[in-house]
């Protein structure tokens, strides 16, 4: 076993196993991104995926996940509002489809929206795709699959619903809901004929089995879309002084991804504004897709930015889902 047979082997169609996905993450790092760069060029050619989120709903969760700003039980000074008028997020679904965006993706906190805050959600996607067309993603929780279908018919298309960490560990992230209920919501969304956009965050105090594990659990899911978010540590909440990770981290946390998950959008999202170079060295390491703009509670990195940083980089950013 070596870093180009198991390159070789995922090129011609093969799956790594968990022992050969740690024997990667100890590869030299540069190698070992030229590697996972060459496997992303095979199966997803130079298309590259950008969406957007917007905030619609702030603070005030019930949930205790010990990294969010947003959680009831954390107390870190963030604004704090119910759902946000559906001009408020007409307005900004205009303003991202002109800049070249792909997805746009409503975003709110708490376990999950009441049925009353879906209608409401339905009324204001049946209005983005209308006045719009910008495709939509919905991240409102732990849905079941009868909310789900609603969302659906309404025009959403994908949904969003990170797992965030290994099953081992989640229990050190959170304690109000568990994995299980991921799964479970995760499932109803595809059972509805959604497709899901799933990943978690690096920097938790999580193993390097435990990236690895997440990894092919989204495999077993059949996720094509994985954001890939790194801590901001933020005052406030338990994992406020986490030390930060590095580019090189975060380039080899993509790179093994790039080999467990060759065909999927690896995006990088939350805490890349945080890195030297934007997420420049993950973009030739295995990543092919981002979050631009704004976070949830923290700010990001212009999309104009991003695309002068792509078309550098030879990427083909998608203005479609065909």
């Amino acid at each position: 076993m070596n870093l180009y047979s198991l390159t070789e082997k995922v090129l011609n169609g093969g799956q790594i196993n968990n022992i050969e996905a740690e024997y990667l993450y100890n590869q030299p790092l540069n190698e070992l991104c030229e590697n996972a760069n060459k496997i992303r060029k095979h199966f997803c050619s130079n298309k590259f995926d950008i969406c957007t989120i917007i905030n619609g709903k702030s603070g005030r969760c019930s949930e205790n996940c010990k990294f969010c700003a947003q959680s009831a039980h954390n107390h870190t000074g963030i604004d704090e509002y119910p759902l946000l008028s559906d001009e408020q997020i007409l307005k900004q679904a205009k303003i991202n489809h002109e800049q070249g965006v792909l997805r746009y993706s409503i975003v709110t906190s708490g376990k999950y929206l009441s049925d009353a805050e879906i209608d409401r959600m339905c009324n204001v996607i049946k209005k983005i795709k209308n006045e719009v067309g910008i495709s939509v993603c919905v991240s409102f929780g732990l849905l079941n699959k009868q909310q789900f279908e609603k969302l659906k018919q309404a025009g959403a298309t994908r949904v969003h619903n990170n797992l965030e960490t290994s099953r081992n560990n989640f229990p050190n992230i959170c304690t109000t809901h568990t994995f299980d209920d991921k799964l479970k919501s995760i499932r109803a969304a595809q059972e509805a004929g959604l497709e899901v956009c799933s990943g978690g965050i690096m920097g938790l105090g999580e193993s390097i089995l435990d990236r690895i594990d997440m990894a092919f659990t989204l495999r077993d899911l059949g996720i094509k879309s994985i954001p890939v978010n790194m801590l901001n540590p933020i005052s406030g909440t338990p994992f406020g002084k986490n030390k930060r990770l590095s580019n090189d981290d975060m380039r080899r946390i993509i790179a093994v991804y790039r080999f467990i998950l060759p065909d999927a959008f690896i995006r990088l999202a939350g805490g890349r504004g945080l890195l030297d170079d934007k997420g420049k060295g993950c973009f030739i390491s295995g990543a092919n897709a981002a979050i631009s703009g704004d976070m949830l509670t923290t700010a990001g990195i212009t999309t104009k930015t991003d695309m002068q940083l792509l078309n550098k980089l030879g990427y083909e950013v998608k203005i479609s889902d065909e």
